[in-house]
């Protein structure tokens, strides 16, 4: 497998953390338990998983009444996206072994 192949699963899976997460959070929250801190939801976010979390948010409606989960997760989501973009475009090759 290649390295893109690698980076390919990596984002899926980190992203379906994410959207899980969030439910997760949303369902323990309704529930009055033990909650997932808000850090983690951030490192989850900020390691790649900025649009299952961003995604999670909106769908089951969860920390949008805090600003900086609504504007800090699509801000993460903006700066990854933007990265990799400039990544692609340097003219720098990235080769690996």
């Amino acid at each position: 497998m290649s390295v893109i192949s690698y980076l390919v699963i990596y984002l899926v899976i980190i992203n379906l953390i994410g959207f899980a997460i969030m439910g997760i959070d949303k369902l323990k929250a309704r529930k009055r338990a033990w909650r997932i801190p808000e850090s983690t939801l951030f490192v989850i976010a900020i390691i790649g998983g900025s649009l299952g979390t961003t995604i999670g948010m909106h769908l089951f409606h969860h920390k949008t009444r805090h600003w900086y989960f609504l504007y800090g997760m699509p801000a993460i989501l903006f700066i990854q996206i933007a990265l990799v973009v400039l990544l692609m475009y340097l003219p720098i090759e990235f080769t690996f072994l």
